[in-house]
């Protein structure tokens, strides 16, 4: 990679979001590079457990300009499916990603934006931050964590249920992650499912097509002023996926509250309660990784930065893409994250004309 390089549009992060804003940005006739701290295609989908699958089916699970074909066998497409797509889509449309290219800093120039990376520098007009989550797990701060003997690992970490055959396992998380792996390890463990409240299943004939259509409902109704319509979170927590709703109509899926403190050997409620286990799986969601942006000095509320749609309230040649609804509809996913694509690549393709 070259040392210094000017561009119209530095693109940060090489996964879905990152191939969508590049796909845009070439129907937008602009010079842009998409810099990707991953060894290979298929950003974070290739990181994740051997049994996932996605909520919704193939067509329906798409990056612009591109239909993702079916898998043979399968309704719900594995991750290993995925990452077959993102390499196909982005080898399709001969996206300039360079890799692996790991951006340590975003910083102010006079009329341009330097991107400091470990392997040299880029200065653009405008930058896209697509880096997601994935790198950025959250585990809460429970009193007695640190005094657990056992193994303890976060979502990112799991694999397989192979891996704790015969064992205690706790499996902290109310949402589709916990759920999906509770249903994994609910036939070879002794499983404790423990969540913040009771689980709420979304009916089992709702996939990621209706997410994405109540996601972008609510934001059209906020955009509009009229009554905020609850989007997702109104329908539910858990996508009943064939393998969470198997386990939970054999009875294998009940969930107990959230414990008070963790012991040496397992965990305690305040009742005096107490499970006992070998391993717990925090399925307890991510934050945003944003620590490139930090010299920009924009942080706002849980890491998240004030936006416009994609567009940085303090910054307006920065967007963000693909970090959840604040970054536009439903964007953290396949299908959600072409809109704001689009939408920031004209915006960016308008602010350098």
């Amino acid at each position: 990679m070259p040392q210094h390089r000017t561009v119209d549009v530095v693109v940060i992060g090489g996964g879905q979001a990152g191939l969508a804003a590049g796909y845009h940005l070439r129907r937008a006739g602009l010079d842009f590079v998409i810099l990707d701290a991953e060894h290979a295609p298929g950003g974070a989908w290739q990181h994740t457990w051997d049994s996932l699958h996605l909520f919704s089916p193939a067509a329906y699970s798409s990056l612009p300009g591109r239909l993702m074909p079916p898998q043979p066998g399968e309704t719900y497409p594995q991750a290993a499916h995925v990452v077959d797509y993102l390499t196909d889509y982005e080898q399709r449309y001969d996206l300039p990603v360079h890799r692996p290219v790991r951006v340590s800093g975003v910083h102010r120039e006079e009329e341009l934006l330097r991107v400091e990376t470990h392997s040299g520098v880029w200065r653009a007009r405008a930058v896209i931050s697509a880096t997601g989550t994935w790198s950025r797990p959250f585990v809460p701060a429970v009193p007695g964590r640190t005094e657990f003997a056992g193994t303890q690992l976060h979502t990112v970490e799991y694999q397989r249920p192979s891996d704790f055959a015969g064992q205690r396992v706790i499996v902290v998380g109310g949402g589709n992650s916990g759920a999906q792996i509770a249903a994994d390890l609910a036939h070879g463990t002794t499983l404790t499912w423990v969540t913040l409240r009771e689980p709420r299943y979304l009916a089992d004939d709702i996939d990621g097509r209706a997410l994405f259509d109540h996601a972008t409902a609510r934001r059209r109704a906020l955009d509009e002023g009229r009554t905020d319509t609850g989007g997702v979170a109104s329908l539910g927590d858990i996508v009943a996926v064939p393998p969470v709703r198997e386990a939970r109509d054999a009875g294998l899926l009940k969930a107990q509250p959230v414990f008070d403190r963790i012991t040496a050997t397992g965990v305690a409620w305040a009742d005096g309660a107490a499970a006992e286990a070998d391993a717990i799986i925090w399925c307890t969601g991510f934050r945003p990784a944003l620590s490139h942006l930090a010299p920009l000095g924009l942080r706002g509320l849980r890491g998240h930065l004030p936006t416009h749609g994609t567009q940085a309230v303090g910054e307006p040649r920065l967007h963000l893409l693909g970090y959840g609804d604040w970054t536009g509809p439903a964007s953290a996913t396949l299908i959600g994250v072409g809109r704001p694509a689009r939408d920031a690549a004209r915006r960016i393709a308008d602010l350098l004309r």
